[in-house]
């Protein structure tokens, strides 16, 4: 009797501790089942689409010359396309730049201004990337969040080094952290240093679009002009010699 009231109980505990599992494993089949399956990326053996082009390129430019200075001459082309199509930059990270470029002069006279208002730099760095928007305010944001942690001026406003401009601003900042020299100040003259410069860049560029547009007329009038006028002259003056 007692071998079969021991037997009862290991049978109960077995199917108990599988009446247990199978719960508990069913809400993890639940979730795998609605979770997303992730998308397998791409191999790292597998090139990408720049070093796809490369290859485009060797191999055709290997075919049209043929031989060894073909395979030669496409080594040579698909190193240079690759090297070349690295060094264009995107259009998304491009106008991302230029954006970033554009609001750091606002950027600095509304933390000049938050500053003045007795703001500490944390609060002022992310009221003014709420009130900026756009990439520039993402740093920003990145800033006040740093330094609101506990982060050193170093580390935080590091975040903005990869603006255009934003060297003096960033050296401004962890200098007056570190000597406690007023901010505010030195924020509106760097404001008013960038717009002087964007200004002279803009002269300057629209000065070179100037003379790069008058080029192409010189080469397309000069061609005419030889035709037109000195050709016939040397023609007749030829006749006339002969």
């Amino acid at each position: 009797m007692s071998r079969q009231v021991v037997a009862a109980v290991c049978l109960g505990g077995a199917a108990s501790l599988l009446l247990v599992t199978g719960a508990a494993a069913r809400p993890v089949r639940r979730l795998r089942r609605l979770a997303p399956t992730p998308r397998q990326g791409r191999p790292n053996w597998w090139p990408d689409r720049i070093r796809l082009g490369a290859g485009v390129t060797a191999v055709a430019v290997a075919v049209i010359a043929g031989g060894w200075v073909g395979l030669l001459t496409g080594l040579l082309a698909g190193v240079a396309a690759d090297r070349l199509l690295r060094r264009i930059e995107p259009r998304a990270v491009r106008e991302r730049h230029l954006r970033e470029t554009a609001d750091l002069p606002l950027a600095a006279d509304l933390l000049a201004a938050a500053l003045r208002a007795g703001a500490p730099v944390d609060r002022s760095a992310l009221a003014v990337a709420e009130a900026l928007g756009g990439p520039l305010a993402d740093r920003l944001g990145r800033v006040g969040r740093t330094l609101g942690l506990g982060g050193t001026a170093t580390e935080a406003w590091a975040h903005l080094r990869p603006v255009s401009g934003a060297e003096s601003l960033v050296t401004a900042a962890v200098r007056s952290s570190n000597s406690g020299a007023a901010l505010a100040g030195a924020l509106t003259r760097l404001a008013d240093d960038l717009r002087a410069e964007r200004s002279t860049a803009a002269e300057a560029a629209a000065r070179r679009a100037g003379v790069l547009i008058v080029l192409p007329l010189g080469l397309c009038f000069l061609p005419a002009f030889i035709l037109a006028g000195l050709v016939p002259v040397i023609v007749a003056v030829l006749g006339d010699v002969l």
